[in-house]
């Protein structure tokens, strides 16, 4: 057995002085007791093994082999699909680690993993060829004074067959003439090690570094040399054990030359070197935690050499260290790549903001005032069709006596001619916006702009922002990007999904206005004179009510379609009806022809069916008015002397008629108002439908689409980095 660290300490040194040892940690000096050098490495291991006691010797039983590739393969796999995924969207600069990583494994993986490649690194002077030599228990190794000396790596394979580890070797780019072969009989327990003795890493002559850097990225595990003097080189530190930190597993730390120090400034030095190893990171191996082994030896004098032989003989029997070296690969790549894999929190489209998006859409095409100008059109339609007769009749004498001053004005006075310029103006307001429309539908464009642009651009900005927030920095400008591809023909998609549905309802409340006239029966509430292609005659004054409500229905359309310009004498949005007024008779007139309400039946939008009640409820008015009018012939005759009967009788059948009138109107409109709410929130709802559908379409998808995309990406990620 090998001396503790203690009795180490209490040896008596021949010729020592009695003093404590005060020569400093990192001194180069001989001291007075120190014992006399072996004249050759391997003989002074031998006499170290003969003061033993003997016993047979220990072998370790090789652990079982894993399953090539089992921990290794699928996130090699999941690492190679994560790099295929992401080069559109990350620069060649990022995954050329990847790439190299992914090449290194496959090259290695050419060769057999049961052969273990470990260099022995360090600087000048910290004795690597002094220990290869002692690891092989030969001269194998030129090792001196001179530096460097290591000029070439030197190669040494315990294999059974001499040719076995010319593959690896020549994959390492190490020349024939530096293959060594160990003393036969070896060391059963060494079987499939590759020993390499690599130059200084500090070397001042040309190319050392170079060959010392290019095959610490190939070799599959490293002995690093420190000395007394060297063991704190900022070099060391800064340019190899700091960045290979993750290597831990596959790394041995030797100090060399404690022969130089006493018992207690070794174990000094020894726990400083542990210091700055956690100071950069690397996990130390200790109480059967995985992690760097470190060990203090003297290869010159063999102390402690066999344990370094067989913790590398424990070390190789698992026979795989190749995939242990290959998964910390992995680990660093992936290490070095997730901030661009991973993000802050939990990104994505959430329902709020899906929400919120299409309420923004929603208002800019006007979708809320739609809503409410369709309820309003609809109490307006019930007030028509439940109101008095003597009101409908009004409304008619208004606007024919606003028709006759409008074209019988005298062409000298300013009445008449303000009238003609406003009829023109109407007139060429019609043909501007019928020509409009013709284009309209040989191109393909809406014919007026609808949706408010701010509030779209808006609407996306917000959208992206929300769907990018927390993503890695590639990813978040993926996202932003397909939103504002999206986004450039949104608001033109608005524009014509409007005026789609805005036909469509022009069609539905057209044929709803021909039919219901005729249902409801209502006479002599038409304009007067002929309007264009509605089959009604105003001739006399009698007229259905079709055009009045093809073009009411048609105004609602304009509404729905979101337009900000009415024509001159149609009704404003919270204003009444404008054929009331005796100005605007002749342009009422003309709504039905400059919307077109008229020229085709039906449409997909749903009709805007008049309810029954409204039926009776103008039949209604219809016998009140006969009633009144019976009333006031009946009283008119029984003042007269024509009739013979009470006065209060006739005077009661026309004062109940005429108060049941206008106290039945008061009640339709006060039940109107339930079913006028549910039409405006139809009309409402399917205006945000279409807008919803348009937004989907063009930029919730693709924004969906790419943030799919991430999640794939990322799921490859967290399995390339074994974090499953």
């Amino acid at each position: 057995m090998s001396e503790s660290r203690d009795e180490r300490a209490d040896r008596p040194v021949p010729g020592a002085p009695s003093s404590a040892w005060d020569d400093g940690l990192i001194a180069r000096r001989a001291r007075p007791g120190r014992l006399p050098r072996r004249n050759s490495v391997w003989e002074a291991d031998e006499a170290q093994r003969a003061k033993e006691p003997t016993h047979p010797p220990i072998v370790p039983e090789p652990l079982p082999a894993p399953r090539a590739g089992t921990v290794l393969r699928p996130r090699l796999d999941a690492l190679r699909e994560l790099v295929g995924l992401s080069r559109a969207r990350l620069d060649r600069r990022t995954l050329a680690e990847a790439g190299r990583v992914l090449e290194e494994a496959a090259a290695r993986q050419r060769h057999s993993l049961d052969l273990t490649v470990v260099a022995i690194a360090g600087a000048t002077g910290s004795g690597k060829s002094t220990l290869f030599n002692a690891l092989a228990r030969t001269q194998l190794s030129e090792a001196g004074v001179r530096r460097p000396t290591t000029a070439i790596p030197i190669a040494c394979a315990w294999t059974d067959r001499s040719d076995r580890a010319d593959g690896l070797l020549d994959r390492l780019g190490i020349p024939a003439r530096a293959r060594r072969a160990p003393v036969r009989p070896y060391d059963p327990g060494l079987n499939g090690l590759v020993l390499l003795d690599l130059p200084d890493h500090d070397s001042a002559t040309p190319g050392h570094r170079e060959q010392v850097d290019r095959l610490l990225r190939l070799v599959d595990a490293v002995i690093w040399v420190v000395d007394p003097e060297k063991y704190a080189d900022a070099v060391l530190h800064e340019r190899y054990l700091r960045p290979l930190a993750g290597y831990a597993e596959v790394t041995f730390v030797v100090l060399n030359q404690v022969d130089r120090l006493s018992g207690d400034a070794a174990d000094q030095v020894l726990d400083d070197l542990r210091r700055l190893l956690d100071e950069d990171g690397i996990a130390l191996g200790e109480h059967g935690e995985p992690g760097a082994t470190v060990l203090a030896l003297s290869a010159l004098t063999g102390d402690r050499v066999g344990e370094l032989r067989e913790m590398l003989a424990q070390f190789t029997a698992g026979r795989n260290v190749p995939e242990r070296r290959l998964v910390a690969d992995v680990d660093g790549v992936s290490a070095r790549l997730r901030p661009a894999y991973i993000a802050k929190g939990r990104p994505g489209l959430t329902e709020t903001a899906r929400q919120e998006f299409e309420d923004r859409l929603a208002e800019a095409v006007g979708a809320h005032a739609a809503g409410l100008a369709a309820e309003r059109a609809w109490l307006r339609d019930a007030e028509r069709a439940c109101g008095t007769s003597w009101t409908q009749a009004r409304r008619w004498y208004g606007r024919k006596r606003g028709a006759r001053g409008g074209a019988g004005g005298d062409s000298t006075t300013g009445v008449g001619a303000v009238a003609r310029a406003v009829a023109t103006a109407v007139a060429l307001s019609s043909a501007d916006r019928t020509a409009a429309s013709a284009h309209a539908a040989g191109t393909g464009e809406p014919s007026r702009r609808t949706a408010s642009r701010p509030l779209v651009e808006q609407a996306v900005r917000a959208l992206a922002y929300e769907a990018s927030a927390g993503l890695p920095d590639p990813w978040a400008q993926a996202v932003r990007e397909a939103a504002g591809r999206g986004a450039e023909g949104l608001a033109e998609a608005l524009d014509t999904a409007a005026a789609t549905a805005a036909s469509a309802a022009a069609r539905g409340a057209a044929t709803n206005g021909r039919t219901s006239g005729r249902r409801t029966g209502a006479g002599k509430a038409g304009g007067g004179g002929r309007t264009a292609k509605t089959g009604t005659s105003g001739k006399g004054g009698k007229a259905g009510k079709g055009g009045k409500n093809e073009a009411d229905g048609a105004e609602e359309a304009v509404v729905i379609a979101g337009a900000a310009e009415k024509p001159e004498g149609s009704r404003t949005a919270a204003g009444e009806p404008g054929d009331g007024d005796p100005g605007t008779g002749r342009a009422g007139r003309l709504r039905g022809p400059r919307t077109g309400a008229g020229r085709t039946r039906g449409g997909a939008a749903p009709r805007l069916v008049r309810p029954r009640w409204w039926v009776v409820a103008a039949t209604s008015q219809g016998v009140l008015s006969l009633l009144q009018l019976l009333g006031a012939v009946w009283l008119v005759g029984v003042l007269i002397g024509a009739y013979g009967a009470e006065w209060w009788v006739p005077g009661l059948v026309l004062a109940g008629s005429g108060v049941g009138g206008p106290a039945l109107a008061w009640c339709c409109r006060a039940v109107a108002r339930g079913p006028a709410r549910r039409h405006g929130l139809e009309t409402e709802r399917r205006l945000r439908s279409v807008a919803a559908g348009c937004g989907r379409e063009r930029v919730l998808e693709p924004v969906a689409a790419e943030l799919l995309r991430y999640r794939e990406v990322r799921a490859q990620f967290v399995i390339a980095a074994g974090e499953v």
